[in-house]
């Protein structure tokens, strides 16, 4: 049984696909009751602590609906209000908040900090942001993805830009679900060694590939759905300027998305910078899924929350 969330390779296949499958069954019943609370409320009496080192629009905001919606209840701390690692220790942070919540989601800078609360507490740990993943927001884009297409075997995922924390979870969960993952990217800016090894065996174990090469042109070719981010993430904004020469060419815009197939979709985790890591015309076009990905947040957390507790 899954204990913590702390990175997308957490998952099996068989657990990934019932997280999706019980996400888009969430998703339904969401919609059927005008976008209200789950009629059941399976987490009434239950808090989950929002640990956020960084601040958040979509972590947030679905962290905290969807709890509302299920019947519990998010409690939001700040840096400002914990300090962990200043004037609380990580592990006394878990300790304590163990004592009082039913899971914590924690949003944080370093990798390393979200292990150390999963190691020391005793209630679920939910990996809501670090510099290594974005696991959450891995399950998201895959449920879009399966929405849009039927399925997610045999998909082809063109990732190009920064291959950063995104992109490490897109290449894990994208190996496990079968869908091949196509990395574009400066090789300054490759991902990390470690998480593409351990893709790449997940992937040939699932009938996919993930590969990694210097051309966006090449990552895109014949793509069921082309993926950006920003080109300095939040805590880098002191080196966007000497990363934007780099990042220049693998701007995603209408040249590149034709490269793609023709039924490609465009995808972005957001906040984006339109005219920078990607045109306004692909981003706000037709082709554009984002607020699809950005909705679907709510939806694969609430069976996020629900699968951690066994409920």
């Amino acid at each position: 049984m899954l204990k913590h969330f702390l990175s997308a390779g957490d998952l099996s296949r068989t657990e990934a696909e019932a997280l999706l499958e019980r996400a888009a069954r969430l998703k339904a019943e969401w919609h059927a009751a005008g976008r209200g609370a789950h009629p059941e409320l399976p987490l009434r009496g239950r808090t989950l602590a929002l640990v956020f080192e960084k601040p958040s629009l979509r972590t947030r905001v679905a962290f905290e609906a969807g709890m509302t919606q299920l019947g519990g209840h998010g409690s939001y701390l700040s840096a400002n209000d914990i300090d962990m690692g200043g004037r609380e220790s990580v592990p006394d942070v878990a300790r304590n908040l163990s004592r009082w919540v039913q899971a914590i989601a924690a949003r944080v800078f370093r990798h390393a900090t979200v292990e150390t609360l999963a190691r020391h507490a005793s209630v679920p740990v939910i990996n809501a942001l670090s510099d290594r993943e974005h696991p959450c927001q891995a399950l998201a884009d895959m449920l879009t993805l399966r929405e849009h297409f039927g399925r997610l075997q045999g998909l082809r995922l063109a990732y190009v830009g920064d291959g950063n924390n995104v992109c490490h979870s897109l290449m894990l969960l994208g190996a496990a679900l079968g869908v091949s993952v196509a990395v574009g990217c400066p090789p300054d800016y490759r991902p990390d060694q470690e998480i593409l090894d351990l893709a790449e065996r997940v992937a040939a174990a699932n009938d996919a590939t993930i590969t990694v090469s210097a051309s966006p042109a090449e990552a895109a070719a014949g793509a069921d759905a082309v993926y950006t981010d920003v080109w300095a993430s939040m805590g880098q904004e002191h080196e966007a300027a000497r990363r934007r020469p780099a990042f220049q060419p693998y701007q995603v815009n209408a040249a590149l998305m034709a490269e793609a197939s023709p039924r490609a979709v465009f995808m972005h985790c957001l906040p984006v910078h339109r005219g920078e890591e990607v045109t306004a015309e692909v981003v706000d076009g037709a082709r554009s899924v984002i607020f699809e990905q950005a909705e679907n947040r709510l939806h694969v957390q609430k069976a996020l929350i629900l699968t951690l507790l066994g409920l």
